[in-house]
């Protein structure tokens, strides 16, 4: 009788262990981790001094949106960008929109947008010796493809102040990366 107990123990415990090894492997193959997101070029004309003709109300910037899953491609919807005049969004620039698209695991993509500018509100930022901050906002939705299936939709939402020289160009000469706005509680993202 002791011998039967004791395969029959030994069987339920292996049967555990492969059930959790095969959990944590589901789990570190299924999790996905939002791309990102930066700011390449920004550019407003109606800021360029060096212009005789500032009174052009279009704002260019190029986003670079980097996916860093390994075996995941990333569907995004329309990504919308806003530009405004500080970080509580008091007063909007501008509104950029770039259509939506799909990006393959472990790809780079740069997409250009051009918006039409506030000129009103673009001039009235404070200027300290010629440079103006501007809050970039960028929202969009993105569903995670997995083998030969979608997840649900997760949202995004990342932001940065963008420091803007004399002639209406980003002074950084990096790309401006877009951090997550979501509140911190001790070193986990809420």
């Amino acid at each position: 009788m002791s011998d039967s107990d004791g395969g029959c123990c030994r069987c339920c415990c292996s049967f555990i262990f492969t059930l959790g090894l095969t959990a944590l492997f589901m789990w570190l193959s299924l999790r996905t981790s939002n791309p990102k997101c930066s700011i390449e070029n920004f550019y407003l004309p109606s800021l360029d001094t060096t212009l005789k003709n500032p009174n052009d109300t279009t704002l260019n910037l190029t986003l670079k949106l980097e996916n860093t899953n390994k075996d995941k491609g990333i569907k995004y919807d329309a990504v919308k960008v806003a530009v405004s005049d500080s970080q509580n969004r008091n007063h909007v620039v501008a509104n950029v929109s770039v259509p939506g698209f799909y990006q393959g695991h472990k790809k780079k993509a740069k997409k250009n947008g051009t918006g039409t500018a506030n000129l009103t509100v673009a001039s009235q930022v404070t200027s300290n010796n010629g440079m103006r901050v501007f809050w970039v906002d960028l929202s969009t939705s993105v569903k995670f493809k997995i083998m030969f299936w979608y997840t649900k939709k997760h949202k995004i939402r990342v932001g940065a102040n963008v420091t803007v020289n004399a002639t209406g160009v980003k002074v950084e000469r990096k790309g401006i990366k877009l951090k997550s706005m979501a509140p911190r509680m001790g070193s986990f993202c809420v």
